[in-house]
């Protein structure tokens, strides 16, 4: 938990915060980039630094950070390296944030960093990369979209070249509907919160994320927006790596899977 009692965990193994963009822009983003940074950004900024700094820090020729969104992670792995950064990010509505943060570096990390407002699979990256990073990401991901990414992730890295990335959940839990808090966060008089809940449909996982604004105990605005999650079994992710040419290899920090072109 954060100093501010921001939290983006849900207790289910693979789910963690609002996932981010990867191949298929989704207008719904509109909603959840007003609030992400503000109820999410330090958890994902420790997360970021702890899962790709050191990696980062070894890379010699670019790195890719696939879903950029806001930018959190993009700025953990400028700080962290001294190569270029591909930031692929669709959604025009986190684009906002991401350029906003970008705006605030000075000239010279600006100057690394290459914005791609495309799908993966349509920015032309090809073979430029020995890191390719995915954060909050996969489980977004409909299995035939995330296979296309693999493959545009296998294009885009070097011969040796390593991808990390947090999986998509294992599985579909049990028919119960789980629910846990963001927040609060404070800005001026008005108590910034988001209830997520997290429903089996299916053979996927339904994520609503309820966000509130009070003032002085009394609601002020409420948005929600709804995801669909994809599970993917660890044996079925391997097997989708090996067909795009990706070798699973240890993951250096828990919580991550890695795999090498």
């Amino acid at each position: 938990m954060d100093p501010d009692g921001v939290d983006g965990r849900s207790g289910v193994e693979g789910v963690d915060g609002v996932c981010g963009v990867a191949a298929v822009p989704d207008p719904d983003y509109a909603v959840s980039a007003e609030f992400y940074d503000l109820l999410q950004a330090e958890t994902d900024r420790r997360q970021a630094a702890r899962w790709f700094a050191g990696p980062a820090g070894r890379a010699r020729a670019a790195i890719v950070d696939l879903g950029a969104g806001t930018g959190i992670v993009t700025e953990v792995l400028l700080a962290a390296s001294a190569v270029p950064v591909h930031a692929v990010e669709p959604s025009a509505a986190m684009r906002v944030g991401l350029l906003g943060r970008l705006a605030r570096l000075g000239a010279e990390d600006r100057a690394r960093v290459t914005v791609h407002p495309v799908r993966v699979e349509s920015a032309g990256l090809c073979g430029v990369a020995d890191l390719v990073v995915a954060s909050n990401v996969l489980a977004c991901l409909a299995p035939p979209d995330r296979r296309a990414v693999w493959r545009a992730v296998a294009s885009a890295l070097l011969p040796g070249g390593l991808l990390l990335f947090d999986p998509p959940p294992t599985g579909v839990p049990p028919p119960a509907e789980r629910a846990w808090e963001i927040g609060p966060v404070r800005v001026g008089p008005d108590r910034y919160t988001a209830t997520v809940r997290l429903t089996p449909d299916g053979g996927v996982l339904r994520s609503t994320y309820t966000y509130r604004v009070e003032r002085d105990g009394c609601p002020l605005r409420e948005e929600a927006v709804e995801f669909r999650l994809w599970p993917a079994r660890p044996g079925e992710l391997a097997e989708e790596l090996a067909a795009a040419g990706l070798r699973p290899v240890p993951a250096p920090a828990a919580g991550l899977t890695a795999a090498r072109r």
